[in-house]
């Protein structure tokens, strides 16, 4: 059995469609900064993926940005810790939270009137916004 990452109870990624690739890390740390590769840049084909419908890979797209590539690869950088294994980690749950809220499919807005009482009050509000304004100007002498 091939090992999944899962996201929700009806989506499982395979893991050989991410491609994890460790780089140096940037900023201070000194010599261990210079010589150890412990940054992951994480790497997911959405637009290939036959895990996510058409549907969550739109959302996606819209959720993630700057994040997403043109041809449709989801790229997630994770250098917030001196460990290979937690930036992995980091990387992999950033992945999760942005597939599982794509998966979530937004409820449709249903259009609704506004009552007859907040009609009067918003009107109300105007009348009492414009009266403060009036008695701000400057009264002309006759």
């Amino acid at each position: 059995m091939k090992p999944m990452l899962q996201i929700t109870d009806s989506v499982a990624i395979d893991e050989s469609e991410i491609e994890e690739r460790f780089i140096r890390s940037s900023g201070p740390g000194g010599q261990n900064v210079n010589k150890v590769a412990t940054a992951v840049q994480l790497r997911f084909d959405a637009g290939r993926s036959r895990a996510i419908d058409d549907e969550v890979r739109e959302r996606l797209k819209t959720i993630a940005g700057s994040r997403m590539t043109a041809d449709g690869v989801l790229v997630i950088d994770s250098r917030a810790f001196r460990t290979q294994v937690q930036n992995r980690e980091a990387a992999r749950e950033r992945l999760v939270a942005l597939l599982r809220k794509a998966a979530v499919r937004p409820k449709r807005r249903r259009r609704t009137k506004p009552s007859g009482a907040s009609r009067l009050q918003r009107l109300d509000a105007k009348r009492r916004r414009a009266d403060t304004k009036r008695r701000r100007r400057d009264v002309l002498d006759e």
